[in-house]
C-alpha cells in the first residue's frame, strides 16, 4: 500500500506553483548536499590527504561517479512511486522496508552523533567553546527549530544559507593554500594508491545510509513526485551533484595545499582535528575562524538532515502518524543523539571517520533493493519504462559498493576500536 502521510509544508502536485516547485527543488538541492558535505567529509578529507595525498583525488572521484548513479535513481524511484524508501521495499521484498528503516535509523543516529561532536569542533574552533558544551548548544538550536510552528520553512531557508556560506569559505581557503593542481588533476584519474577502506569511507559519508534518501524525501514531503515532475527532479538530482562535487573537490584541494607544503598534521591524537589544523596552516587564525563557521554549519545542518530523514523512515511502523509526531519524534531522536555523544569518550573526529564507514555498508544494502524494485517492479511506478542505461548503472554500482564493504570491514571497525 503506497504511503501518503507526508509532513504540513506539502502542497498538493497538481496545483503546485512554479515558485514552489523551483522552492522544493532547491531545498532538496542543498539538503543532499549538505548531508553530502557534513563534519565527517570534512575531517575524512582531512584525514584521507594527510595520508594518502593527491591520490585521495580519485576516492574524491569515485565518491562522485557512485554518488551520481545513487541519487539519480533513489530520487527517480521516489518521485515516481509517491512513496518513502521503506514503503518501496517493502512493496518490492516484502520484509526489507522494516530491515532497511532499522539500518538507516541505527546508522543515522551514529551519524547524528558524529554531527554534534562536528559542532561542537567547529564552535570550538570558532568561538574556544569547549567542544563538548558547543555539541549541546548545537543541538538544542537543532531541537528548537523541529519544535517550531514553521519548521519546514526554518529548515529550508537555514539550509540554503549555511550551503553558500560553506562553499564561499571553502573556495577562500583553497585559494589560499595554492595546492598542487596539476598532480591532484592527474591523480584523480591515475592514482599512485587505491584504498578501498578509504573509498568506502568516504562514499558513506557523502551518500551512505540515511544521506542516499533525504533530499528524495524531502521532495516526497514537497509534493514534488509523479511522471509530471520527473524532467525537473532529475535537474535537481543532477544540480545537486554538481554542487556537493564542487565542494568536495574543492575542500581536497584546501586541505591539499596545506599538506604538499610540508605542514604536518595531527590525524591520530586524542582531541585531533586535522581540518582545524589545515585551514589555521593555511590562512592562520582567520584560517581557524572559517574552518570554525564551515564545519558548524555543515554540522548543523546535518544534525537537521540525519533527523529528519531517519524519522522520515518511522513511518513505516506507524503509517498514521501526525506531522506533530514526527516532529515530535525528531526532537527525541536529536536529544538521543546528545546523551550519547555526552558519554561517549570517542575523540569526534575518529567517530566522524567510523561512522562514514558505517554508513558505506550499508548503502549496497538500500541501493539493492531499489535496483530491484525498478527491474521488477515497473507496476509501482505506474507502468513506467525504467531508463535501461540507468538500470545497468545502478546494477554495477551495487556490485562495486558490495565488493568495496567486503574488503572495507576490518579497516573500518578497527578505526573504532584503534581509540
Amino acid at each position: 500500500m503506497k504511503q501518503t502521510t507526508t509532513t504540513g509544508d506539502q502542497a498538493p502536485t497538481g496545483g503546485m506553483s512554479a515558485k514552489t516547485r523551483r522552492g522544493a527543488l532547491i531545498a532538496a538541492i542543498f539538503l543532499m548536499a549538505t548531508s553530502a558535505i557534513g563534519p565527517g567529509f570534512i575531517t575524512q578529507t582531512a584525514t584521507f590527504t594527510t595520508k594518502l595525498g593527491s591520490a585521495f583525488a580519485f576516492a574524491i572521484l569515485a565518491s562522485i561517479l557512485i554518488d551520481f548513479v545513487v541519487q539519480l535513481n533513489i530520487w527517480r524511484i521516489v518521485t515516481l512511486t509517491k512513496m518513502r524508501a521503506s514503503d518501496i521495499a517493502n512493496a518490492a521484498i516484502p520484509g526489507t522496508g522494516y530491515v532497511l528503516a532499522i539500518l538507516v535509523i541505527v546508522g543515522g543516529l551514529f551519524f547524528n552523533i558524529g554531527n554534534i561532536g562536528g559542532a561542537g569542533l567547529g564552535l570550538n574552533a570558532l568561538l574556544g567553546l569547549d567542544a563538548k558544551l558547543g555539541g549541546s548548544i548545537s543541538a538544542l538550536i537543532a531541537i528548537g527549530i523541529f519544535l517550531s510552528h514553521r519548521a519546514g520553512v526554518a529548515i529550508d531557508r537555514l539550509i540554503v544559507v549555511a550551503g553558500i556560506a560553506m562553499i564561499i569559505l571553502t573556495v577562500y581557503v583553497a585559494f589560499v593554500s595554492q595546492p598542487p593542481v596539476g598532480d591532484a588533476l592527474y591523480q584523480t584519474f591515475l592514482p599512485s594508491t587505491i584504498d578501498f577502506a578509504t573509498i568506502t569511507t568516504i562514499v558513506g559519508g557523502t551518500v551512505g545510509g540515511y544521506i542516499t534518501y533525504s533530499g528524495a524525501h524531502r521532495l516526497l514531503d514537497k509534493g514534488t513526485v509523479g511522471i509530471e515532475n520527473l524532467g525537473a527532479v532529475n535537474r535537481a538530482a543532477l544540480s545537486g551533484i554538481a554542487v556537493t562535487g564542487v565542494m568536495r573537490y574543492v575542500l581536497f584541494l584546501a586541505i591539499l595545499g596545506v599538506v604538499a607544503s610540508g605542514v604536518v598534521i595531527d590525524v591520530s591524537g586524542k582531541g585531533a582535528n586535522p581540518a582545524a589544523q589545515a585551514f589555521q596552516a593555511a590562512a592562520g587564525d582567520m584560517g581557524l575562524r572559517i574552518f570554525g563557521a564551515v564545519l558548524w554549519f555543515a554540522a548543523i545542518t546535518s544534525v537537521i538532515g540525519a533527523a529528519y530523514t531517519s524519522v522520515s523512515f518511522i513511518t513505516v511502523f506507524k503509517p498514521d502518524i501526525t506531522d506533530r509526531g514526527r516532529n515530535i519524534a525528531t526532537v527525541i531522536f536529536i536529544a538521543v543523539s546528545l546523551f550519547f555523544y555526552v558519554i561517549i569518550t570517542t575523540p569526534p573526529a575518529q567517530m566522524l571517520v567510523f561512522v562514514g564507514g558505517l554508513n558505506g555498508l550499508i548503502l549496497p544494502i538500500g541501493l539493492s533493493i531499489f535496483i530491484y524494485a525498478a527491474w521488477a517492479r515497473s507496476d509501482l511506478m505506474g507502468g513506467y519504462r525504467y531508463p535501461r542505461w540507468l538500470l545497468i548503472l545502478g546494477a554495477l554500482t551495487c556490485a562495486l559498493t558490495w565488493y568495496m564493504g567486503y574488503k572495507s570491514i576490518g579497516p573500518i571497525f578497527a578505526l573504532l576500536t584503534a581509540a
